[in-house]
């Protein structure tokens, strides 16, 4: 077990009341094993239950347990920008709080990290416990981030992460409501690695991730984080100006050869297809560089805290 000297565990929390006493106990246990400083923040995201006094109860009884409570529900990953942004220490995991990430597979992330030179690792199920639809979702999701992120890895991306502190620099700046922790890693490194994990079943609750909230997701970090659907409108463009173009072949050659056709139609139609593809294809251009100039305008912020535990560093 490779021997660390200090760890952040980031948590989003939502509606999770009664599976987060049981996850302190476990990282309770786990931690001290093979760190020697450690903390772990927890973030409300606007849970409706009562989960902010969970977290307040935790962090009284455990000085290195912090809580942040967000004024509304923001999202998964803006909750954990969040917590990333709060941690002090030299490396950060990010876990969900439902205990399907199995704390005891973190020393194993751990020392993949630092065997391979790696810079994040993703704990990646060998079998996810979710529905088919979810799991169709998750698969889109996964394929559009291989898009935006550009690595290799991003098909076995999950929400058990581990990554080094020192990346989030790349992000400092960052704000915008629509997040992707995955995306952001990629703007400070491209050195990803993946392993293979257990997957426990849910024991609390359910699901926050539905298919609809799932596909939400994807449109948000696909129009956020690429420029994919500007390059497919330019390609789009590119076709229809040739297949007007052939179009208006057809025609001319058919006209000398039988020196006739139904009078202007076939004319005019070839040259609507022609100029409906050039345009097409000039705004798919212009859009590459509007959407270059959104992503730095963009100045909404990804989320607003509303208090604190009294040990948040």
């Amino acid at each position: 077990m490779v021997w660390i000297s200090s760890i952040s565990i980031v948590v989003p929390v939502y509606n999770s009341e009664a599976s987060l006493p049981v996850l302190i106990e476990q990282l309770a246990i786990l931690l001290p094993t093979f760190t020697q400083q450690y903390e772990v923040i927890l973030v409300n995201d606007g849970s409706r239950d009562g989960s902010w006094q969970v977290i307040e109860q935790l962090a009284a009884a455990q000085p290195w347990v912090t809580g942040i409570n967000l004024m509304r529900n923001y999202g998964q990953h803006n909750a954990l920008l969040c917590g990333i942004r709060a941690a002090h220490s030299e490396i950060i995991v990010t876990m969900d709080d439902d205990l399907q990430h199995p704390p005891e597979e973190i020393p194993r992330l751990i020392e993949h990290l630092y065997a391979n030179h790696l810079d994040v690792v993703y704990g990646t199920p060998q079998q996810e416990q979710h529905g088919l639809l979810r799991d169709l979702a998750s698969q889109l999701t996964k394929l559009m981030l291989q898009s935006s992120m550009g690595v290799d890895t991003a098909r076995k991306v999950s929400a058990f992460r581990v990554f080094k502190t020192q990346l989030r620099d790349a992000f400092t700046t960052y704000r915008s409501p629509y997040v992707s922790i995955d995306v952001l890693l990629t703007w400070a490194s491209t050195r990803f690695g993946a392993l293979v994990v257990r997957h426990e079943s849910r024991k609390f609750g359910r699901s926050q991730y539905t298919f609809r909230k799932l596909v939400i997701h994807t449109f948000n970090m696909l129009t956020g984080f690429s420029v994919l659907p500007l390059q497919l409108s330019s390609y789009l463009g590119f076709g229809l100006a040739a297949f007007g173009m052939l179009v208006f072949i057809y025609v001319l050659g058919r006209y000398l050869v039988e020196g006739g056709s139904v009078p202007g139609f076939p004319f005019i139609a070839s040259l609507i297809a022609i100029f409906s593809g050039v345009q097409l294809f000039a705004l798919g251009i212009i859009g590459e560089y509007m959407a270059r100039m959104h992503y730095r305008l963009m100045d909404k912020p990804s989320y607003t805290v509303r208090d604190s535990t009294d040990n948040t560093p």
